[in-house]
């Protein structure tokens, strides 16, 4: 049997690169993850590794200087990422939903503008959706841009913004006066530059500073508060105000599948971790690998890892051929962080009192792991895009 977490059907361009980037992390970035989560301190150097190795424009189209990859190599690249430190992915996750959305509905102008600095790093991009006040109810969004001449103003505040402070460009998701009778009819993308940073970056929008979470350490999750923060109507997404809850479950849909690749990676390096001790680890004259009790155990953690992969290729495959895929991305997200979840608890428990200490990797995906249970949506918002979608498949005759 081979190792878990295969992929089949993919190109000598795909395996190379996935081969290339497992050497980093073995090397560059496994080693290191510890002390830099520890310490709460920003992968610089790991972020420039990446730089080079060209991740920050892997599904850039190659006319704009990426390497125009698709979303499936991408999941494959971040599912790899995530197995040595999941804020490492983090980093390149919004960038990539910014990206997409611009390759997608952005103007010619502004693909050009933005996607050949955002293939090199240059720009890196941040997404912006939540409210201090909003949870999953996206269309009642109340940071509002008001037109003014030629330009809008935007007032209000916005909550979780991965990268907030490390980004120098945010998507960010405003409601407009579109006259619309549907709520998210009257919400527009905006592209925001901003300097790196933190307080008022410029004039009326202030970076506070870090949220300091029980886990994924490293990568800066902030708030963004507009206050009289003049735009100008070009830096609306693709020209187009009323349409930027579109643009932005289409990101959402595309997060949703790296979500689902993030939380098989951490299952996976669960699983590493547990495998490994189990045959080191003796009790009864022993490896407790040799125990029932733990052998089961493995053998319901590595399904679980199999399971998840499966259903995370399926969807990435599925967006990447045109098809809509809102149920499949769903069920993957669903079933990989739950998954996830449980591995990596299962894990913790072959460790037995060593997994509390800090000094062993388990402790981190424990505290890292439960993030993937709310982000890019719960679990519970996860069911009501699965059955929906079932719903109106399997729409009753009757």
């Amino acid at each position: 049997m081979a190792r878990l977490a295969q992929t089949a059907g993919l190109t000598d361009v795909q395996q190379e690169i996935l081969s290339t980037v497992k050497d980093f992390v073995d090397k560059e970035i496994i080693p290191h993850a510890q002390a830099l989560e520890h310490a709460d301190e920003y992968p610089a150097d790991i972020v420039a590794g990446m730089k080079e190795m060209g991740l920050f424009g892997l599904t850039i189209p190659e006319e704009y200087g990426g390497l125009g990859e698709s979303l499936l190599t991408y999941a494959l690249v971040v599912e790899q990422i995530a197995r040595g430190w999941m804020s490492v992915s983090g980093v390149i996750n919004t960038h990539f939903i910014v990206a997409h959305m611009l390759k997608q509905h952005g103007t010619e102008a502004q693909k050009a503008h933005y996607l050949p600095k955002m293939a090199t790093g240059e720009i890196r991009g941040s997404f912006s959706m939540s409210e201090p006040d909003l949870g999953s109810d996206v269309a009642a969004i109340k940071t509002r841009a008001r037109r003014d001449g030629d330009d809008y103003v935007i007032d209000g505040a916005k909550m979780w913004l991965t990268n907030g402070g490390s980004s120098n460009l945010i998507a960010l998701l405003v409601k407009t006066d579109e006259g619309a009778e549907k709520a998210h009819q009257n919400l527009t993308t905006f592209l925001v530059d901003k300097p790196e940073g933190f307080g008022e970056v410029a004039p009326g929008l202030t970076i506070p500073g870090k949220i300091d979470k029980m886990g994924y350490k490293g990568v800066d999750t902030t708030e963004a508060v507009f206050d009289g923060f003049r735009i100008g109507a070009d830096k609306i997404l693709g020209d187009a105000p009323g349409k930027g809850f579109s643009y932005m479950m289409d990101g959402v849909e595309v997060g949703r599948v790296n979500v689902a690749a993030r939380a098989c990676g951490i299952a996976i390096r669960a699983f590493e971790l547990a495998v490994e001790y189990a045959q080191q680890r003796r009790t009864f004259g022993k490896p407790i690998a040799e125990h029932q009790a733990v052998a089961f155990k493995l053998a319901e953690m590595a399904t679980k890892v199999e399971a998840a992969h499966l259903m995370m290729v399926n969807a990435a495959r599925l967006k990447d051929s045109g098809q809509r895929n809102d149920v499949e991305a769903g069920m993957a997200k669903l079933i990989a962080s739950e998954y996830c979840a449980e591995v990596t608890q299962e894990s913790f428990r072959i460790h037995g009192g060593y997994g509390y200490s800090k000094e062993y990797e388990i402790e981190r995906l424990m505290r890292e792991a439960p993030f993937l249970l709310i982000g890019e949506g719960t679990s519970e918002i996860q069911k009501t895009i699965i059955s929906r979608g079932l719903l109106r498949e399997y729409k009753s005759r009757g």
